[in-house]
């Protein structure tokens, strides 16, 4: 979405943005729009009060009328107090703490549709960029609407009032600052283009850096161990080089312009006190409007000038804008109507082809496959077979250009997100947890467990052990990513959130793979309580773990190539007797 088209006129611009901008605040949207005219309302107030100055003057400098003088000095400071009391009843949308809720409330919008995105389309996103979103445009969209909108209406609304209101005074006087404004617009809609190519420039700048931090600091231990932390710290500082000479790109390019402008509006007003120094001269006009006229150009030409200036801030605002609205209009996977939910979970691929958005070979490729209900299926095959990708198209990371899956029947788009989410478990080979305690980690698979079911769940899966070790026990936090816990400490916990959750479909992705040998068994040991009467997908690099399964799978270049049990097969003598006797030489010269 593109709140402001490069062929719309300045005004429509400005119109898209109020549009944009409302629609972004939600149920903000009304206090918002309240606010925004409250300031509108106080540099009308304001500019009425300096148009007093006219005739206060000629009540002080050409009749000498006391009574006249102190009347409109009451009535301008009427109007000057108006304008400080709707300025601040405007800001307190800021000041009360809706500025903040609102903030929250959009955050919460954004983080609702990173729950609905294609998992698929979120991943082609780095972290920092969703972190420079959800955190940097969110405060660039809010935290400086007010403070821009005030210095732009007292640029502009101010003046206008005072020109429109001299009018009354002197019509040529009025002409002339009215004059000025036509000539304000056409240099806002040159400098505009760069404005926009800059801010936008810059944000993407923005979003690069943040990536890029954040997957430094991510990878650090990494990067340590590899001895290379060097070399990535020389990436990352070329991208805050390149952030640099896009800042200062930003500013050069303004810099000129923002010369021309400041120096016309300066000419412009120079202008008005020439003509009103001459007519005085030639008698046509009182010495006191002339001196009302250079208190107010004094007063209004430097809010004038750096007009064009302040807008550089609104296209910042824009740009928010439109990273905001792109991540909002990510549809989500299509639900099919009428809703259902399974019965029984045996699962099909029925002939299913899936490419993803950046490659260029099929992951799958006719791929037709069942999985029995209450049995035990293992994947295997090479890296880049596309085993991962039977379980994540399982799970809707996102749906196949060809065929369907089905569970226990249902088609998996016919079944609500949520349902879905609820029905599977899942044991990754590497493990997530949270920077919080060992009981959240465990409880976030079943939130309103309580304390007794999540100890029940930690036992079976064998980690009453090391939890009662750790500092505070059960409310010890595991740091980022889990890193207090080693490998198999994480895989328990794991398990430990699949056994509370109790799905009746568990996905196993080789959780003992990088394990130890003791590790291992204790790991053995949780799985064998976890897959107990479920249906169970297990994705298998090291054969000798799914021996005993019911069925084995053997994927190749995104076809099933082979099916049976493991006696089966090694009689058949085909790709899985290969990759069996591969890893039984290579076990006998690793002993």
């Amino acid at each position: 979405m593109n709140p402001t088209g490069t062929d719309r006129s300045p005004t429509a611009s400005w119109l898209a943005t109020w549009r944009c901008l409302l629609k972004t605040a939600g149920g903000h949207a009304a206090a918002l729009r309240n606010s925004l005219l409250g300031l509108l309302a106080a540099a009308i107030a304001q500019g009425l009060a300096l148009a007093c100055l006219f005739p206060l003057f000629r009540a002080v400098l050409s009749t000498g009328n006391a009574e006249a003088a102190l009347y409109w000095l009451a009535i301008m400071s009427l109007l000057a107090i108006a304008a400080t009391l709707l300025r601040w009843r405007a800001q307190g949308f800021e000041y009360n703490g809706q500025l903040a809720a609102m903030t929250h409330a959009l955050r919460t919008r954004l983080g609702e549709q990173l729950r609905r995105m294609p998992l698929e389309r979120l991943q082609d996103s780095r972290t920092g960029e969703m972190s420079a979103v959800l955190l940097g445009n969110v405060d660039e969209n809010l935290n400086y609407t007010l403070a821009i909108a005030n210095l732009i209406m007292l640029a502009v609304v101010t003046p206008l009032t005072v020109a429109l209101a001299a009018l009354f005074v002197d019509w040529r006087l009025g002409v002339m600052l009215l004059l000025i404004f036509p000539v304000i617009l056409p240099l806002y809609g040159w400098r505009r283009p760069a404005m926009r190519r800059g801010m936008r420039q810059l944000n993407q700048a923005h979003r690069r850096t943040s990536a890029d931090i954040v997957e430094y600091l991510q990878g650090l231990p990494v990067l340590r161990a590899a001895c290379s932390e060097g070399a990535k710290a020389a990436a990352l500082h070329a991208s805050f080089q390149h952030l640099e000479t896009v800042q200062t790109e930003t500013r050069r390019q303004a810099a000129k312009p923002d010369v021309v402008v400041a120096s016309v509006v300066e000419l412009g007003l120079f202008g008005v006190a020439a003509c009103g120094i001459t007519w005085v001269v030639m008698g046509t006009l009182d010495i006191a409007s002339l001196a009302a006229t250079l208190v107010i150009i004094v007063r209004f030409s430097e809010p004038l000038a750096t007009f064009v200036s302040y807008t550089m801030m609104l296209e910042m605002i824009e740009a928010a804008l439109e990273r905001i609205e792109t991540l909002l209009a990510v549809a989500p996977l299509p639900q099919q109507t009428p809703a259902a939910l399974p019965d029984t979970f045996d699962i099909r691929f029925e002939d299913v082809s899936f490419r993803y958005t950046q490659a260029g070979a099929p992951a799958l490729a006719g791929f037709s496959a069942m999985f029995p209900a209450c049995s035990m299926t293992a994947l295997v095959g090479p890296s880049g077979a596309g085993k991962t990708t039977v379980t994540r198209l399982l799970m809707r990371y996102a749906d196949p250009q060809q065929g369907r899956i089905t569970l226990g029947g249902t088609d998996l788009r016919q079944i609500p997100s949520e349902a879905l989410n609820g029905l599977m478990s899942v044991v990754f080979q590497d493990v997530y947890l949270f920077d919080d305690s060992v009981l959240a980690n465990i409880r976030m698979a079943r939130p309103e467990a309580s304390e007794d079911e999540v100890r029940a769940a930690a036992k079976t899966a064998q980690c009453l052990a090391f939890i009662e070790r750790l500092p505070q026990g059960w409310h010890t936090r595991l740091g980022e990513i889990g890193d207090r816990l080693s490998g198999g400490e994480r895989q328990r916990i794991s398990i430990a959130r699949a056994l509370l959750k109790n799905a009746p479909i568990v996905i196993l992705d080789e959780p003992t793979a990088a394990l130890d040998a003791e590790n291992e068994l204790a790991v053995q040991h949780a799985i064998d309580a976890l897959v107990r009467n479920r249906t169970v997908i297990v994705i298998a690099h090291r054969l000798s773990t799914i021996v005993g399964a019911d069925r084995i799978l053997v994927v190749e270049d995104g076809q099933l190539i082979e099916q049976g049990q493991h006696d089966e097969l090694l009689v058949k003598a085909g790709r899985y007797r290969t990759l069996w006797d591969a890893q039984q030489t290579a076990s006998m010269r690793f002993l």
